[in-house]
């Protein structure tokens, strides 16, 4: 057989290929469910991705004059819906889809919503750990914030009265999941602080999935757990699982049972703590006996209970001691002054006029002035005549 005049070329084959899947008015306007992988955002403006499911992949491309119109960024692992064309890349020989609009998968577009309201959130400042309340050691009343029936209630109930028997439980029945439920938990928040039901609250709910969860994402309930005077734990869905609400609570608690763990203080432990703290004070109380014993002990042998005049005594010698350095001090003192005195007393007295008379001399006076001169003598003047032994009076011939 001549296969030369049968067969076609690649290009003619895919031609034919593609004039085909472009003929199936089914294929030409169609929307697909996948998740998105190997994205790339071509700096062209044509974004080139693959969708999937759990079988089966198909490659996409999306021109920039669609691309434009996007309000989100796609990126790998985001689930859309593609609305597009199937049609044939001729030189590869590959169909794909030629997608004119995207949208995000309801989940999708549900944890963009839940970003968005917590980044606002944290800016104005609703999970500040500074405005979050402590937990009461030891609360009274725990109310809870669930619904009246299923697991969550019978598990809290469970461990709060497992681990304190005495502590009460009150709950207010609200929805957790579906439409008004935000609100009606909100407005259950407000009536236990209102009315000041409870030491702490409990806001709890079982597992879910984000939409069962998304009333806790909620910004009125966001708003009730802040604003709320009464400490809070969130304890909603499962360990994995994290709503607005954990945020903002006072304390989060992976599950509903270690919320009432957190709320409710193990009073066996409790007793337990006591009854060590007791016999550690009795064996420090006893220690520190002793010690005041040892030392009441040690002062009563010390030297001053037993001879209670020895620092008098010693004082008194001490001060004897002092009295003796100041009487030598002074006697000293006298004798040092005395010589100058003394020497003094010799020095005047050699200077003394009345030194010169001893040795035959005499002072004439007149008006009580010494003479010196005959000059300042005249006859007829009155004078005095000191001697040694005395005075006597004159006149001048």
């Amino acid at each position: 057989m001549n296969y030369e005049n049968l067969a076609i070329s690649v290009s003619e084959l895919n031609k034919y290929i593609k004039e085909k899947i472009s003929a199936d008015e089914a294929l030409s306007n169609i929307i697909v469910k996948g998740e998105i992988s190997n994205f790339k955002n071509h700096y062209t403006g044509h974004m080139y991705f693959t969708l999937k499911d759990e079988n089966s992949l198909i490659k996409c491309i999306m021109f920039k004059t669609y691309a434009q119109r996007l309000n989100f960024m796609p990126k790998d692992g985001m689930k859309v819906f593609a609305l597009g064309g199937v049609s044939v890349f001729e030189r590869d020989g590959i169909y794909q889809i030629y997608v004119k609009a995207m949208q995000e998968d309801g989940i999708g577009a549900l944890y963009r919503e839940y970003e968005e309201l917590k980044k606002k959130l944290e800016q104005e400042g609703l999970f500040s750990e500074a405005h979050k309340k402590k937990i009461p050691v030891m609360p009274k009343v725990i109310g809870v914030l669930s619904s009246q029936t299923g697991a969550v209630i019978k598990d809290i109930i469970n461990v709060s009265t497992r681990r304190n028997p005495n502590v009460y439980i009150r709950l207010l029945p609200v929805p957790v999941q579906g439409e008004g439920a935000a609100q009606k938990i909100a407005e259950g928040i407000k009536f236990m602080n209102d009315n000041q039901m409870a030491d702490v609250l409990i806001l709890a709910r079982g597992g879910g999935s984000l939409e069962d969860l998304w009333p806790f994402n909620e910004e009125i309930v966001a708003h009730a757990i802040y604003n709320s005077e009464i400490p809070i734990i969130s304890a909603v869905g499962h360990e994995t699982d994290f709503t607005i609400a954990d945020f903002v609570a006072d304390l989060r608690a992976p599950t509903p049972s270690a919320a009432a763990e957190l709320a409710v203080p193990d009073i066996y432990e409790v007793k337990q703590k006591i009854n060590q703290a007791q016999n550690k004070l009795k064996i420090l109380l006893s220690k520190k006996l002793e010690i005041i014993k040892l030392r009441y002990e040690k002062c009563m042998n010390s030297a001053v209970f037993r001879e209670p005049l020895r620092i008098i005594r010693d004082k008194q010698l001490t001060l004897d001691s002092y009295i003796k350095q100041l009487e030598k001090h002074i006697q000293e003192k006298k004798q040092q002054e005395k010589t100058k005195y003394v020497e003094l007393v010799s020095k005047l007295d050699a200077l003394s006029p009345l030194k010169t008379l001893t040795r035959g001399y005499s002072i004439i006076e007149r008006n009580d002035k010494i003479i010196k001169s005959v000059k300042d003598l005249n006859t007829g003047d009155n004078i005095k005549l000191k001697l040694v032994d005395g005075e006597k009076q004159a006149e001048i011939l």
